[in-house]
């Protein structure tokens, strides 16, 4: 039907709501903003009801026929989201994304969510009949070398500026990060008023977080990104951090994570599931990517782990608290999806 760009979609939107959106990318800033975008130009066309899949391996895909089939009780229009973390649907799963393409839901607007395909995949015929029905938005991660342009670009959308060095300072500091960078210029609106900011303001606001946290290390091990969990872990212990003061934020992130999985394994909604659990926002798609890689088992034996971990750093049993901490999260990290 259409391949868009992110920039494009906002104009789209505007000009026509699809009843069948794809977003092809693994960069959670520019999915989590797009879902949102979406998601508001379905409300507005009077969408109050919304139901979320993630597919996993053993997806019953008859739970979306089924879904097709029913009325709303509450709603006259819909929004579907299907996420397949994976990129591969499978057997099943590719009939039926393909019956979904050739007999789009009525009063519904589907948004299905993939990351970076596979040649295969994306010369598969599921995704080909995606293509033809579908607005296809490409989800691309910024170059390093264009980074700066982009955080002056959203500086601007809030009316501020500042200059090209603290630009390449910012960039620096988020490492590539959209999501850091998106927080940072969202800290510097929070912090001054319209206008130029010196570099001297940028670099007070950006350095008053330390580079490495326990938050940071959390997501990148929901993220499954090996190298940035070994770089944060190491971080935090250059920069002296306690054992126990990393753990928390862990066990708040896999606390919540165990009681998700555990919905979605009996059959209930995973994104009611993750509201009432209080993962909102970009984090929802960082959850959504731990779910599909990881099982309940080792969620459960990861939250018992942490839990051993507290008692050898307050000499309660005996061991290395880093260490073993270390284990933990690189080994949470590395596993790919079944």
């Amino acid at each position: 039907m259409a391949r868009l760009e992110q920039n494009q979609l906002k104009q789209q939107l505007a000009q026509q709501l699809s009843p069948l959106y794809v977003l092809v990318g693994d960069e959670p800033l520019a999915q989590s903003e797009c879902l949102d975008m979406i998601r508001q130009a379905a409300r507005r066309a009077g969408a109050d009801e919304r139901t979320g899949y993630i597919v996993e391996r053993n997806f019953n895909w008859q739970t979306i026929q089924q879904y097709a089939q029913a009325l709303s009780l509450f709603s006259s229009q819909r929004i579907l989201e299907i996420y397949i973390p994976s990129g591969k649907p499978g057997v099943d799963g590719g009939k039926a994304l393909t019956e979904l393409a050739e007999n789009l839901i009525p009063d519904t607007t589907t948004i299905v969510v993939l990351p970076d395909l596979e040649r295969e995949a994306k010369n598969s015929a599921w995704f080909s009949a995606l293509q033809n029905a579908a607005v296809l938005i490409e989800l691309k991660e910024i170059a390093p070398n264009q980074l700066p342009q982009w955080l002056a670009g959203r500086l601007a959308q809030q009316g501020q500026s500042t200059d090209a060095v603290s630009l390449g300072f910012i960039a620096h500091q988020v490492e590539g990060n959209l999501l850091a960078a998106h927080q940072e210029i969202q800290k510097l609106a929070l912090l001054y008023p319209a206008g130029e900011i010196s570099t001297d303001a940028v670099r007070e606001a950006v350095l008053n977080v330390s580079r490495y946290d326990a938050f940071q290390l959390g997501e990148a091990v929901l993220a499954g990104d090996v190298e940035r969990t070994t770089r944060i872990l190491q971080g935090l212990q250059d920069e002296g951090e306690q054992p126990v003061a990393v753990m928390n934020p862990l066990m708040w992130l896999l606390r919540p994570l165990v009681r998700i999985k555990q919905a979605e394994m009996r059959g209930e909604n995973v994104m009611n599931a993750m509201t009432n659990a209080r993962i909102y926002g970009d984090r929802q798609s960082l959850v959504k990517r731990a779910l599909a890689r990881l099982s309940l088992r080792q969620l459960e034996a990861a939250l018992q782990k942490l839990c051993d971990i507290d008692k050898t750093a307050k000499g309660v049993m005996q061991g290395d608290a880093w260490l073993e901490l270390s284990r933990l999260c690189f080994g949470l990290a590395k596993v790919r999806g079944r």
